[in-house]
């Protein structure tokens, strides 16, 4: 997966526009969704 575009915090630490989301997912869920979207590339897990 390509860096892409990033956003500037005010900290000056820059993070990736797209995430993998979980806010809507039940903490049950979240866990191997996220270490599959860590496994192909994701590095902004909202």
């Amino acid at each position: 997966m390509s860096q892409g575009k990033t956003f500037t915090l005010n900290t000056g630490a820059k993070i990736p526009l797209l995430g993998y989301g979980t806010w809507q997912a039940s903490p049950g869920e979240v866990g191997q969704g996220a270490y599959e979207a860590l496994k192909v590339g994701y590095r902004h897990l909202v």
